[in-house]
């Protein structure tokens, strides 16, 4: 491709050298660069890609963009090399790679979820739906790339960089996905690396403090403004009426097209009649022109509300109740708020809550809805924050009826040491616990003493499927584990 195709849709750009070179990719990454490539040098949090634009020539690079602002002077750029200077080069990179992989996303219907809480099981909610209505769907995420039903890759971060992106979406067309379903955090808007995708539907499904670092938000209102974003990218909206901010989409984009579900205010999706229990919730909603019973097989009051937002997304599509209703009973979304089916019918959930907030958050609502004891069983990972540890400990011993203090991922710690320091915030509370380093064992104590009126929580791993110990990383499946258990149980 001529390196001036990849440049539309860029404006402000200034020039030196020859924008009729023949480009054969692009990469940000100076490692990664090849004959023939464009390098496009980001001002990252850390790293400062513009040291690296020697290097990526010497690998080949026969054009460079560098952003405004820069010391094009120190950069010693040959005469030869063409320089394109950028307001912003996270922004052109994002242009620049949806050109390169020619408009992909302009190729299937791309939905877009935002929010602070609820992305994930959303999004595998309306996959879900749309794979049952026959669709050929990819999900980019949280926890992994699905393409066609198939996991292809696991994921790093909620939204990946827009050149991984672009190229992911090109890996769909050619798979011929119809239909694309994504996470899209708010750093990802804030940093540009949605720019350049075609969405058809965008929603939002909540508002609540999370991010707000020196390498992420510097503040609530950076962060909401960040997530609107999308609003500005899309003209069909969904929204959640029963959240503060995310109420107020409607009225800020008063030209767009914007759905509304909830269950406490009047929305276009109102759910009604609402039962919760330790192991499913229903509800009654109308889909098309009747009520409908639903009913999905992850609890929690924040269920019903994923549940809603993606029967929003359904009906855009044309989709009937009866696929809809199938799809929201099947769906499993991997280690959040994830029932593990099992021979004696324990409620046992897995869980990727492994920060103070997320591990209350859960603790809190399956105490709201299970009529018995709640069974907690954590740890904390080694090499990371420890100062979080006897905060866990604290909240485990305040919610739970009786807590199992076991290991994480000690990774190159000693478990016991971190296991000390879980157990300093216990001592606070009158929570009773049980100490048990080996993660499996305290799996089997915690089974053992569960009734199908108790629910097991089991904290932290999620949808991981290794145990990391000395540096190592062993397979470990909390689903099969917990399955081994009961078969041995009987």
């Amino acid at each position: 491709m001529k390196l001036k195709e990849m440049l539309i849709g860029l404006e402000g750009l200034k020039v030196r050298g020859n924008l009729e070179l023949e480009v054969v990719g692009l990469e940000s990454n100076s490692k990664e660069i090849k004959k023939d490539f464009l390098f496009v040098a980001i001002k990252g949090f850390s790293v400062d890609g513009h040291k690296y634009v020697s290097d990526a020539i010497k690998k080949g690079a026969t054009a460079v963009i560098i952003e405004e602002g820069c010391d094009l002077k120190s950069l010693a750029i040959p005469q030869e090399i063409t320089i394109i200077m950028a307001k912003d080069t996270r922004e052109a990179l994002a242009i620049c790679s949806s050109n390169f992989y020619g408009h992909p996303s302009q190729k299937f219907k791309l939905i877009g979820v935002t929010g602070t809480k609820g992305k994930t099981t959303t999004t595998f909610m309306i996959k879900q739906i749309l794979e049952k209505a026959g669709k050929k769907v990819g999900l980019i995420g949280t926890i992994a790339t699905y393409i066609n039903g198939k996991k292809v890759k696991e994921s790093d971060r909620t939204t990946p960089e827009s050149i991984e992106l672009q190229r992911e979406f090109a890996n769909m067309v050619e798979a011929g996905v119809e239909v694309v379903v994504m996470e899209v955090s708010s750093q990802s808007l804030k940093l540009h690396r949605v720019d350049g995708c075609d969405f058809d539907i965008v929603l939002f499904t909540n508002f609540s403090e999370d991010h707000i670092s020196e390498k992420e938000h510097p503040d609530m209102q950076d962060y909401l403004q960040s997530k609107l974003k999308l609003f500005k990218m899309c003209k069909t909206g969904i929204t959640n009426v029963d959240d503060l901010q995310a109420a107020k989409i409607p009225r800020l984009f008063p030209e767009h097209n914007i759905t509304t579900y909830g269950i406490d205010n009047f929305a276009n999706v109102l759910a009604k009649d609402i039962t919760i229990t330790n192991s499913y919730v229903d509800f009654k909603v109308k889909i098309t022109d009747r009520n409908e019973r639903v009913k999905t097989g992850i609890p929690g009051r924040f269920s019903v509300y994923n549940s809603l937002a993606a029967i929003c997304v359904a009906q855009k599509f044309g989709i009937e109740p009866e696929i809809i209703k199938e799809a929201l009973l099947e769906v499993r979304v991997p280690g959040r708020s994830e029932l593990v089916d099992n021979a004696k019918e324990l409620p046992i959930m897995i869980d990727y809550a492994h920060s103070p907030e997320s591990l209350e958050n859960i603790l809190q609502a399956v105490k709201s809805y299970t009529r018995g004891k709640v069974i907690s069983v954590f740890g904390c990972g080694g090499d990371r924050d420890s100062g979080k540890r006897p905060i866990m400990g604290e909240i485990s011993g305040r919610i739970a009826d009786f807590t199992f203090i076991t290991s994480d991922n000690p990774r190159t710690e000693e478990p016991q040491k971190i296991i000390d320091q879980i157990e300093k915030g216990m001592k606070k509370t009158t929570g009773k616990y049980k100490v048990i380093v080996d993660r499996t064992q305290a799996i089997k104590e915690a089974i053992s003493m569960a009734t199908k009126k108790d629910i097991v929580v089991l904290a932290g791993k999620g949808h991981e499927l290794y145990q990391e110990i000395d540096g190592v990383k062993h397979p470990y499946d909390e689903r099969n584990i917990v399955k081994d258990i009961i078969k041995n149980l009987k």
